[in-house]
């Protein structure tokens, strides 16, 4: 499995990949993880719960276009089965779809498309994938986590909607928490993602002094990690805001952990440009708490359901505000749903492994 970016690095891809990789090998899957090490300071080699990561240096250190030729040379190496890539916005996935395609390797390619905190790279993701056209077609098939993918890539691409296979994220955490510690913390409020510009925890943050003005006991969890943290912690300096506001990721492995954090919360929300299948939103709803998004991509789909309050990505600072308190005072809190859960996810993919292996090469 192949991916731009695993543990100890944070997002959703990285905690996918953890996430199914894991029950793969349960399941009796021989799995190696080959990602890449852009610092070269984490070890080359690793086994984690049965799980081979292999790591490779990727170039440049200092941005997330991932030249990484070892890439391409370690899919050439071994007598692989199956090759899957995770994601596509680097040049991660055409160095491996190349390799598999030189070696006549089968592959498959999840999407998981995401925004980005460059304009230019957002503008460029029409480009990127008439590109990688050729490379996707040959594709076993092409993976997606929601319809709106699935509506998304069909027309972008130009490709029939029987290349798409709908495996949607997992949503489940353990429930551990007693709910009677969320009155002594205050309120709760918890903005999940990481830390990017186009994750919008900057909405949040901004809109929170009208919030304290009618509700002071508001504390903002911003639940993530990433280069623009101290962009955030100016804007919360600059607000008069920052001891209302805690900075902290949970490491994916530690779902107990997250579950408690998020059981906690009165409102969970993510202000985000771009989505697809929000694994942190998920995870809150599973657990019962109200969310509150932007109505953008994929979060939109959780607002048609009626599982999440949407207001529009250009809200004002008094209008996300507004939003916030509303949702306090009268949280949208859905009855009992059925969201996948992640060995639904690791099953979906095993089976689709095993229809891509009895078909001729």
């Amino acid at each position: 499995m192949v991916t731009p970016r695993y543990l100890p690095e944070m997002g959703g891809v990285e905690n996918h990949v953890y996430q199914v990789t894991g029950r793969l090998a349960q399941a009796g899957v021989n799995v190696t993880v080959l990602t890449t090490d852009r610092e070269g300071n984490l070890p080359s080699t690793e086994l984690e719960n049965g799980v081979s990561i292999q790591r490779v240096r990727a170039w440049p250190a200092r941005r997330d276009y991932y030249f990484a030729p070892g890439i391409y040379k370690y899919i050439q190496q071994y007598q692989w089965d199956l090759v899957h890539i995770q994601s596509y916005h680097t040049l991660v996935a055409p160095l491996a779809m190349l390799a598999a395609r030189r070696v006549k390797l089968p592959y498959l390619l999840t999407f998981h498309g995401g925004g980005h905190s460059s304009r230019l790279r957002n503008a460029a993701r029409g480009s990127q994938l008439a590109l990688l056209r050729p490379l996707l077609e040959h594709a076993e098939r092409l993976v997606i986590l929601t319809h709106f993918e699935e509506t998304y890539y069909t027309k972008k691409l130009h490709l029939p909607a029987e290349r798409f296979a709908l495996i949607p994220n997992g949503a489940d955490l353990p429930r551990s928490v007693d709910r009677s510690q969320q009155k002594q913390d205050g309120t709760l409020i918890a903005s999940v993602g990481r830390l990017e510009r186009y994750k919008g925890h900057q909405r949040i943050i901004a809109a929170l002094p009208a919030i304290l003005k009618e509700k002071p006991d508001v504390q903002l969890w911003v639940a993530g990690k990433g280069p623009y943290e101290s962009a955030l912690y100016r804007l919360a300096k600059k607000l008069g805001v920052e001891e209302h506001i805690r900075i902290q990721a949970i490491p994916p492995e530690d779902r107990g952990r997250m579950a408690q954090e998020l059981e906690r919360a009165s409102l969970v929300v993510l202000l985000s440009e771009y989505e697809t299948h929000p694994i942190a939103i998920l995870e809150a709803l599973a657990l019962g708490r109200p969310a509150l998004v932007a109505n953008t991509t994929g979060l939109s789909e959780l607002c048609e359901q009626g599982l999440a309050t949407g207001i529009p990505l250009d809200s004002t600072p008094d209008q996300v505000a507004a939003a916030v308190l509303e949702q306090l005072r009268n949280p949208l809190i859905p009855g009992k749903i059925n969201l996948p859960s992640w060995d639904d996810c690791a099953e979906g993919l095993l089976h689709l492994y095993g229809e891509i292996s009895t078909r001729p090469h």
